[in-house]
């Protein structure tokens, strides 16, 4: 729920009134009590149970933002997340970049030339001191997200929890498909962001919005769907289905607009996989850990 503070809870809410059970949140995001405020309301109404977050897979991922890659300061993020949320433990821990910042208040420290000033943590150490948050309990699940390098760590000397989840930007311009497979042949679940494309995100002149899309919009005619649904379907290929997809909503009509997932047949697929853009947006391209330097 990558929101405004003040918005965020109501999502939360809605969300789970509409029937949602994945909630990703993000030091990033800045709105963590919200977010376990709007929970906790809905555990008091009878809604959902706490127990019920981990049973049925009401998972909360959170983002172990790359300010806090030092060894020493991943606990405590942890234990500040916790608090916010007004949680015991957290079902799934994603490593936001397999990139530190330098550590400090600052979220994107930059330099005088407007660069990502990057730390010289090893995602690896940084790996492993997650690791510890779940021989404490602190974290149920480990996982990475916009990495590249899973090979790498899968092949860690050592390696004593295997990351359960990778979380990658996934839309028609940029679907990834060779990389979720690979996941997939490795026992890495994939999550699929930004399934829909950021509509404000900065692009080339003359790009054109997943949304404003003639083929997309070609194809939401046909089942009377909207482009967000069809980008939303395009993150589930037949017959794979097993991939999470969170769409961002914050509007009620979106949020419930993008539950009604379906199912595009086999050509429509061909058609959203073969778009020749490749467009994604990534912070710190000076960094030794950029995960798309091949690109």
């Amino acid at each position: 729920f990558q929101s405004l503070q003040g918005t965020a809870g109501d999502a939360v809410k809605f969300a789970i009134d509409a029937g949602y059970c994945h909630l990703d949140c993000a030091c990033l995001y800045q709105n963590e009590s919200d977010i376990g405020d709007a929970v906790w309301e809905k555990i008091e109404e009878g809604v959902v149970r706490q127990e019920d977050l981990f049973i049925v897979s009401v998972v909360l991922p959170l983002h172990l933002w790359s300010t806090f890659h030092g060894r020493s300061l991943v606990k405590e993020a942890r234990r500040k997340t916790l608090a916010a949320l007004q949680l015991d433990y957290l079902d799934l821990y994603l490593m936001h970049w397999p990139m530190g910042f330098k550590a400090g208040e600052e979220l994107f420290p930059a330099d005088g030339n407007g660069m990502i000033i990057p730390s010289n943590t090893d995602f690896l150490d940084t790996w492993e001191a997650m690791e510890e948050l779940v021989d404490v309990g602190m974290v149920k699940a480990i996982g990475v997200s916009n990495c590249k390098q899973i090979d790498q760590l899968l092949s860690k000397p050592g390696l004593r929890h295997k990351p359960a989840n990778n979380q990658v930007e996934s839309h028609p311009y940029l679907p990834q498909e060779e990389q979720i497979k690979f996941c997939q042949f490795k026992g890495v679940s994939v999550t699929a962001y930004c399934p829909l494309g950021v509509p404000n995100w900065p692009c080339l002149p003359g790009d054109i919005s997943p949304f404003d899309n003639r083929q997309i919009k070609e194809i939401a005619l046909k089942y009377n769907k909207t482009p967000a649904q069809v980008n939303t379907a395009r993150a589930y290929p037949p017959p794979d289905l097993k991939r999470c997809v969170i769409p961002r909503s914050v509007t009620p009509h979106c949020i419930e607009e993008k539950f009604k997932v379906f199912e595009l047949a086999q050509e429509e697929m061909e058609t959203l996989l073969a778009f020749k853009k490749q467009y994604c947006v990534c912070m710190c391209k000076n960094h030794k850990d950029y995960p798309f330097l091949e690109e």
